[in-house]
C-alpha cells in the first residue's frame, strides 16, 4: 500500500533543506497521492558555533533533535548528509536509505588563489574538520589552519569579508546550492581523501517503521550504500568521530570491484597511518568486511597510537 501522508525532519540550514526538499520531490514523483511535507528544526550543532565539534559532542549533536522527532511521532523520516550520521546507530534507529552519491571530494574556495599551493606562508585557511586540518598541516605546514564553523553561508561570508584567505569545504554541499562556480579547485582523492560517507545522503527512521523503509527502497543506491557501508565499516572500528582525523574513502573501478584509501593522522599532520586495496564486492556483508580488514590493515601500521584513549 502507498503512503497517504509522510513527514521529514531537516535541519534548518539552507543546505539541509535542499537536501529535505530533493527526497520531498523524489518521494512525490515515486508517490503521486501522498502529502510529503517538511518539518524544519534546529538542533544543537546548528546553535553551538563557538566551538570546534569535537569539543562539544560530535556530529551526533546535528541528528539527535530530528531522532526525537521520529520517536515522538512528528516525522517519518529524518534526511541527513552521511557523514553526520554517527558511525553506531542508536538503538531503535535504522539507517534505511542512502541515495545516489553527489562528488565526494573536498573543494578549495577562495577569492584570490587558485590552489593550497599558491597560498603564501601564513595565509589563513578555515576548516571545521580534524581531517582536513591535518592534511593540509601535512603537506602545507607554512599555511595557518584556523577553525570555520556555521552553516555553509555564514562560512562563505567569513572568507569574503577577508578573515581566511582559503576555506576548504565539501564540493557536494557547493554544487547542490548552485555554487560550483565559487569552487576555485577540487582537491584530489589522494592525498586529500574524504570523511567516510562524504557527498551522499542518509535517510533515518525508526526501526520499527518498516513500512517506511519499504516505502524509501526505491530511492535507495546500491552503489552508493555498498561504498558507504565499507568506509563506514572502517570509521566505526577505529571509534571515527570528529575527534579523529580520520578519512575512508571507496570507489569503483568497475561494476564488481571496489578500492578504498583510508588514513587516521595525527592532528599535527606529522603522523600519517595509510591503507587501500581492493575487493571484489556484490553485498553489504562484503562490502563491510572489506572496511573491516582495511581498519584492520591501519592497526597493524600503528593507527591505534594516533587514536584518542
Amino acid at each position: 500500500m502507498s503512503p497517504t501522508r509522510l513527514v521529514i525532519a531537516s535541519r534548518e540550514s539552507r543546505l539541509a533543506m535542499w537536501q529535505a526538499e530533493h527526497v520531498q520531490a523524489c518521494l512525490k514523483k515515486l508517490y503521486p497521492n501522498c502529502e510529503v511535507i517538511i518539518l524544519g528544526m534546529t538542533t544543537k550543532g546548528d546553535q553551538i558555533l563557538d566551538r570546534a565539534l569535537s569539543k562539544v559532542g560530535g556530529k551526533g549533536l546535528f541528528v539527535k533533535e530530528l531522532e526525537t522527532a521520529l520517536e515522538d511521532g512528528r516525522a517519518d523520516l529524518a534526511v541527513h548528509s552521511l557523514k553526520d550520521i554517527p558511525m553506531v546507530m542508536p538503538e531503535g534507529f535504522d539507517l534505511s536509505c542512502i541515495m545516489v552519491r553527489e562528488d565526494a571530494r573536498d573543494a578549495l574556495v577562495s577569492n584570490d588563489y587558485a590552489s593550497l599551493a599558491e597560498l603564501p606562508a601564513g595565509a589563513v585557511v578555515g576548516t571545521s574538520s580534524l581531517r582536513r586540518e591535518a592534511i593540509i598541516r601535512s603537506q602545507y605546514p607554512h599555511l595557518r589552519v584556523e577553525p570555520l564553523r556555521g552553516n555553509l553561508d555564514t562560512r562563505m561570508a567569513k572568507l569574503d569579508r577577508g578573515e581566511y584567505q582559503a576555506i576548504i569545504l565539501a564540493a557536494a554541499g557547493l554544487k547542490r546550492l548552485g555554487m560550483g562556480a565559487r569552487i576555485k579547485a577540487l582537491l584530489p582523492y589522494d592525498p586529500h581523501t574524504p570523511a567516510a560517507g562524504q557527498g551522499a545522503l542518509g535517510i533515518e527512521t525508526l526501526s520499527a517503521r518498516p513500512d517506511v523503509k519499504a516505502w524509501l527502497a526505491p530511492l535507495n543506491d546500491l552503489p552508493t550504500a555498498l561504498a558507504v557501508t565499507a568506509e563506514r565499516a572502517v570509521s566505526r572500528k577505529l571509534g571515527g568521530s570528529c575527534e579523529v582525523p580520520l578519512a575512508a574513502h571507496a570507489q569503483w573501478q568497475n561494476s564488481q570491484e571496489l578500492s578504498m584509501r583510508s588514513y587516521v593522522a595525527s592532528t599535527d599532520g606529522r603522523q600519517i597511518c595509510l591503507a587501500s586495496g581492493s575487493r571484489a564486492i556484490s553485498n553489504y556483508q562484503e562490502a563491510e568486511a572489506f572496511g573491516l580488514a582495511i581498519a584492520d590493515d591501519l592497526i597493524s601500521k600503528g593507527a591505534a597510537a594516533l587514536l584518542p584513549h
